[in-house]
């Protein structure tokens, strides 16, 4: 006999957007529970082992920007969670050569970049400058949902006018340079103001982040800016630092949600329920159905829709939108566990706090791009390397470290095999000679394992490509970009939504502020 729960919300699922969402309403006064269909909560960001003694999340384990806002509304610092930066920003060594290296502070970058050309140390700051104030303009879009511009509503009519009234205010020159920007490619913004091609590829790298697309792409401007979005400035592509296991993001959120009375249930697949157009329910694998006034999806739209809801309860045109969502999982994870810190060829020690960046010209990056739009692995890996112990050591025992990889340009359909775990260790052995020696232990995650462990549709981590088709207004799709679905009592709060990936928290606050109106 199936057992029948009562709750005024569930979140299925428990990343961070989704512990957002459930702290926001739950402080609110609902009666929320999550539920996680892993054994452990945090979905992509829990920790696991690579090694005994050595842990790393499957993905990048540098939480980006946090809105400040949701750091004071859910006390966040009270209960540990510090957002610092990374005095170095990204390095990107040479095989021979000197390596260039980016901080956190504009006046040490300019004498690294002048190392390379004098002539792009002049120009850095200027470009770092206009990046800055149009990446925070897309901050301020991003703190609240979308307006509605096609409602005739008069709140939402405001809403509007209220993001014009932003733009206006960037001042003549800036309002145009940011339409003009958007749809540009990274490579020719870049091409437009720097000459060196190091200086081009360490920066243009963070334009095709988690995305099937080279960097002579349309569009590709706006991921950099979108991963810009809160950040120091002049810090292109700086990650957020963690220096204790008790300041991590999800572990803060966790026991936030526990204070506020969140109750969680792990280890537990789901499927929603619908009755005359509304998900009034969900199902466990065990057979126990919860009933809630509101479900809440921290899943993509395809698994959204066409898993965890019977597709034959939704309009046909909806089932045919999401179908052609694009997702493209291109990304996979190598983490590894190391005996000794890596030793990068003309890096000092120093500058191993911040990304760690291999791919030295945008021709080799657009090359990569191209081995995978044909559905292969890349034959020269693009790689993005952190070592997070050199920060918080509780990830590793006393003197060894562990290395996050992210390898860009593997496509969902490739199997993923050790194959390429051997060829990210090899190819970092090139810039760090003896690296592979102190490998003792690995752990591989392609675009395949992130659909099949995670439920990530096609191995996608933001639950949908930034493409200029699927930004803003029109994500996850138009129609849809506010959080309600068509099912009534069914709302969607994770990655795949406003703003996107890589923020976060600020899609799960959006959402959360939306369920409150109803």
């Amino acid at each position: 006999m199936t057992s029948v729960e009562a709750h005024d919300v569930i979140v299925l699922g428990s990343s961070p957007n989704e512990l957002v969402c459930a702290c926001l309403l739950a402080k609110a006064g609902r009666k929320v529970t999550v539920i996680e269909r892993r054994s452990e909560i945090g979905g992509t960001s829990a920790f696991r082992d690579v090694a005994p003694g050595f842990r790393l999340q499957p993905t990048p384990p540098h939480s980006g920007w946090v809105a400040p806002k949701i750091i004071k509304e859910l006390g966040l610092e009270s209960r540990g969670f510090v957002q610092e930066w990374s005095d170095v920003a990204v390095v990107t060594p040479q095989k021979d050569g000197p390596a260039l290296v980016l901080h956190r502070d504009l006046a040490k970058s300019r004498a690294e970049i002048a190392k390379h050309s004098e002539r792009d140390a002049k120009a850095f700051e200027p470009f770092a400058v206009r990046m800055h104030t149009l990446a925070g303009f897309l901050e301020t879009l991003y703190e609240k949902e979308p307006p509605r511009i096609t409602s005739d509503q008069v709140s939402d009519l405001l809403d509007v006018m209220a993001a014009g009234l932003r733009l206006r205010r960037l001042g003549a020159s800036s309002m145009i340079d940011l339409l003009r920007t958007l749809p540009m490619s990274v490579q020719d913004l870049l091409d437009d103001t720097f000459e060196n091609d190091l200086l081009k590829a360490t920066i243009g790298a963070g334009g095709i982040t988690n995305l099937l697309q080279g960097p002579r792409s349309a569009g590709t401007c706006f991921v950099l800016l979108h991963h810009l979005v809160g950040r120091p400035l002049g810090a292109f592509r700086a990650r957020a630092i963690v220096k204790s296991e008790n300041g991590h993001l999800l572990g803060v959120l966790e026991r936030t949600a526990k204070e506020l009375g969140v109750s969680m249930k792990t280890g537990e697949a789901a499927r929603i329920l619908v009755k005359d157009g509304r998900a009034h329910a969900v199902i466990l694998g065990s057979g126990v159905e919860l009933t809630a006034r509101t479900i809440v999806s921290g899943f993509d739209p395809k698994t959204t829709f066409l898993s965890l809801v019977d597709p034959t309860e939704l309009d046909p045109e909806l089932v045919r939108a999401v179908t052609n969502v694009k997702l493209r999982g291109a990304r996979a994870m190598v983490n590894l566990a190391l005996d000794s810190l890596p030793r990068f060829r003309g890096v000092p020690e120093n500058a191993l706090g911040g990304i760690v960046s291999i791919g030295d010209h945008l021709d080799y990056l657009e090359r990569a791009y191209d081995d995978a739009k044909h559905g292969e692995v890349s034959k020269n890996l693009v790689l993005e390397a952190s070592i997070p112990s050199l920060t918080d050591p509780s990830l590793a025992p006393p003197g060894k470290h562990v290395m996050s990889v992210a390898v860009q340009y593997v496509p969902h359909r490739v199997a993923t095999s050790e194959a390429l775990a051997d060829r990210v260790i090899a190819t970092l052995a090139e810039y760090a000679p003896g690296l592979e020696k102190s490998v003792v232990g690995r752990a591989l995650f392609g675009p395949k394992d992130f659909e099949e462990q995670y439920g990530c549709a096609e191995g996608n981590l933001y639950g949908g490509e930034l493409t200029l088709d699927q930004i803003l207004f029109m994500r996850p799709l138009p129609g849809l970009s506010h959080y309600a679905t068509p099912l009534e009592g069914l709302f969607m709060c994770g990655s795949a939504c406003h703003p996107g990936g890589g923020l976060h928290g600020l899609a799960g606050a959006n959402a959360a502020r939306e369920v409150l109106k109803r």
